[in-house]
């Protein structure tokens, strides 16, 4: 079934043609592409695999209620990185804020946004609260209070909130939290806070009705809708003597992170707030969840969860870079109070990398205010719950910030890299001046300058590009080759985590897997896991079988165990007849602390180039398994995997064939001003390249660049899958890169080994490119 078609029919039955920019004059192709790409991105995953609908009925109402298109994104500026709270007009005038009075206009203008983009608009606080005390009563020296709300128009709202309240005079510190959170509140109440537990949770929700009692006035989220429970909740705390107003602290978890994150940016008599794994939505920023960070991106939580975030962000998918604020903006408002951004490094639907980047650009504001002590990360181990532990040290926060202890926040980071740091330890200074510009259309323009005729010449060019790709990756230090486990070890089937957090897929029917584990790893003291085709005894269906190492995408907390049907293209891959291999790149899910420290212990090598070595490693020990057919093992990557499996393609000629999606744009043609994030992709925020940093401004003096390095896998299969929209890439100079390589391929008499696919979408694994993948790998066997 056309999904497309389907979907645009519905939209069109229910009257809304409008939505197509049919009738409009000056922008209607464009918002009409723009809603025909929204509606193609999600159904058919989303169909297919019994999820909810991307046309669910909240979204179906506010489009035939508001007849909203797309707003023109060409004429919104491209923001790629986080954008900053402390610039006016940023893509624009770009006005830095210098003075507490532009504060104030910009802070205005955030909140604004906030609301149009995320939350919806909420009604101002009202002025008829009426409290009826439900009961009271004491528990071992404890004052337990449950208490009824009620306000708004004719006090139809309302909001049951209970008080635990310590013994003593007070006043008392405040722990606000939600109704499923009890607990966390009981333990705060051992620590001397009045524990105050309202009804805007899953559990008991007397905010739901809110959105009926403003209808056509407000249109804020249930998000929306309990922080302003939380504000309503705080009214009444202020009527209390013994409630000290200077010292309210709120937390919440998962959901509940994302509203106290979105309560305390609203409400400035929120003096501290910790939003606990709140993940997208929360401290995730929006342009850090797309598909290549592979957690839940705006698309999932929009079908998961329709009412939680404003219809209007849907538009965004696959636009995020578009977007005039993000997360950190909610966190910028709550400065100069507290905030705690907390998360476990290893749950699925959390970004460890990305929260960083918010905290450092939230911390600009801190220290805009000189507070910069007020603000604070914390990264626990283990996945998405919390225990007792995890709440002394969020009281403990708020103990700090409320000045009721000295003990700081740790503030311990896992990707503490910067360029400028990379540069100190290193000691390297590179002129850029030095190298020669060039573009991307040069590829048999050959070292004596004389246009390269014959695959022998190309092979002498070859040789410098290797060279300056070398150059790039790093000093690699002296090594000794692991051959890794020749035989298929039984024993290591069934070990599923290696002392990590993280569960593999190991039990699909049918394919066996082979625990490339500790005492019989591969590489440098490294793991993985080789699935493969098993027979009813549970070996190998056959020696001399082909091999994909697959390789994941900046997916820094759960490495290979991705969202995006790791399981499937495993099993359709053994299905062809193939192995399996995978494993965790560094700096991601098992292997986050190894990649923490990397450049403090080999300052003149890189990430990318260890990545490449760590690939290297991989070929080594397939090529002695003895059910493997070492001359035929092949590359695919996503993303970062898919660079990683270039790179490990042009440097080593084992690697007999490679699939990329969405593995690059060239580098000499990705400036600042086209809307991407150039090449401080790889030098300044991933810190891959760091070499390539000195480059930034005089991009055509890069060394070399993707068609360079296309070529020098050449003859080899090549299949480049290139979005047409995505967001991190130009699309024509990927192209120009790929015809470009194609003339090396012609040298070798090979033009059928390179080959572009290039689907309307944005970057994903959709069902398309993984039926382009398995009928690729069809053909190579």
């Amino acid at each position: 079934m056309n999904y497309r078609l389907l979907l645009i029919s519905i939209i069109l039955t229910l009257g809304c043609s409008d939505l197509f920019g049919l009738n409009t004059e000056s922008d209607s192709t464009s918002r009409k592409s723009d809603l025909e790409l929204l509606l193609k991105i999600i159904p058919p995953d989303r169909i297919s695999n019994g999820r909810v609908s991307f046309l669910d009925e909240t979204f179906q109402d506010w489009l035939k209620r508001t007849g909203e298109l797309p707003p023109v994104f060409e004429s919104m500026p491209s923001i790629p990185n986080l954008p900053d709270p402390l610039i006016i007009d940023e893509g624009g005038r770009n006005i830095p804020v210098k003075t507490k009075e532009q504060w104030e206009r910009q802070r205005q203008w955030m909140k604004e946004q906030l609301q149009y983009y995320i939350t919806g608009t909420f009604p101002q606080p009202p002025d008829n609260m009426e409290v009826s005390v439900l009961s009271e009563y004491l528990d071992n020296r404890v004052r337990v209070r449950m208490v009824d709300l009620r306000f708004g128009p004719e006090q139809k709202a309302r909001l049951t909130v209970e008080l635990m309240i310590p013994e003593g005079e007070g006043p008392f510190p405040v722990f606000l939290t939600q109704w499923n959170h009890r607990e966390w509140a009981q333990v705060a109440v051992r620590r001397g806070y009045i524990g105050c537990v309202y009804a805007g949770a899953d559990s008991k929700d007397d905010t739901e009705y809110y959105s009926e009692l403003w209808a056509g006035e407000y249109d804020f989220t249930r998000l929306m809708r309990r922080a302003y429970g939380a504000s309503r909740a705080i009214d009444y705390l202020y009527t209390l003597k013994e409630v000290d107003r200077e010292k309210i602290g709120i937390t919440g978890h998962s959901r509940n992170g994302k509203l106290s994150l979105i309560a305390a940016a609203f409400d400035e008599r929120i003096t501290a707030c910790i939003p606990s794994s709140g993940g997208t939505g929360a401290e995730v920023p929006w342009r850090y969840n797309s598909h290549n960070f592979d957690i839940e991106d705006i698309a999932y939580l929009a079908c998961a969860q329709p009412a939680w975030l404003h219809p209007r962000l849907r538009f965004f998918i696959g636009r995020e870079h578009k977007l005039p604020v993000d997360q950190n903006f909610f966190m910028a408002l709550i400065a100069p109070r507290g905030l705690m951004l907390s998360t476990a490094l290893s749950e699925g639907a959390s970004n460890p990398w990305g929260i960083e980047q918010a905290y450092h650009a939230s911390k600009k504001v801190y220290d805009f205010f000189g507070t910069p002590e007020n603000i604070a990360i914390r990264s626990r181990y283990g996945l998405h719950s919390v225990c007792a532990r995890d709440m002394e040290d969020y009281i403990d926060f708020f103990d700090y910030v409320f000045g009721r202890s000295n003990r700081k926040p740790e503030n311990k980071l896992f990707y503490d890299y910067s360029f400028e740091k990379w540069a100190d330890l290193s000691g390297e200074q590179i002129n850029a001046e030095d190298y020669e510009p060039k573009g991307i259309t040069d590829l048999l323009s050959g070292l004596s300058g004389k246009t390269i005729s014959s695959a022998g010449d190309w092979k002498n060019k070859s040789y410098d590009i290797i060279r300056k790709i070398e150059w790039a990756l790093g000093e690699e230090p002296a090594g000794v080759t692991n051959p890794g486990p020749v035989r298929l070890s039984k024993g290591g089937r069934g070990e599923v985590s290696f002392g990590t957090f993280l569960v593999r897929p190991l039990n699909i029917d049918g394919i066996g897997v082979m625990s490339v584990s500790p005492y019989n790893g591969f590489g440098d003291q490294l793991f993985g896991y080789l699935y493969y085709p098993e027979n009813n005894e549970g070996n190998p269906v056959r020696n001399n079988l082909p091999v994909l190492i697959y390789l994941h995408e900046y997916d820094y907390s759960k490495g290979f165990n991705s969202y995006h049907r790791i399981e499937e293209i495993i099993r359709s891959a053994v299905n062809e007849g193939y192995a399996v291999f995978c494993y965790d790149m560094i700096g991601f899910g098992n292997r986050i602390e190894e990649g923490t420290h990397f450049y403090d212990r080999y300052p003149r090598w890189s990430k990318l180039g260890k990545m490449v070595t760590d690939v290297r490693g991989a070929v080594d020990a397939l090529v002695n398994m003895e059910f493997i057919d070492g001359n035929r093992i092949f590359v695919s990557g996503y993303s970062l995997g898919a660079t990683v499996g270039l790179y490990s393609a042009a440097l080593d000629e084992r690697i007999c064939g490679v699939i990329s999606v969405c593995g690059f744009t060239p580098m000499r043609t990705e400036l600042p001003d086209r809307g991407t994030e150039g090449i401080k992709r790889y030098s300044h925020l991933h810190g891959l390249i760091p070499r390539l940093g000195f480059f930034t401004g005089n991009e055509e003096r890069i060394p070399y660049d993707y068609h360079e390095l296309l070529g020098a896998i050449a003859p080899r299969p090549v299949l480049v899958i290139a979005p047409e929209l995505d967001k991190d890439a130009h699309h024509s100079d990927v192209v120009t890169c790929v015809k470009e390589a194609g003339k090396v391929y012609d040298l070798y008499g090979s033009p059928e080994n390179i080959e572009l696919f290039s689907p309307e979408d944005i970057s994903r694994l959709s069902p398309e490119v993984r039926e382009k993948i398995y009928s690729w790998l069809r053909c190579q066997k």
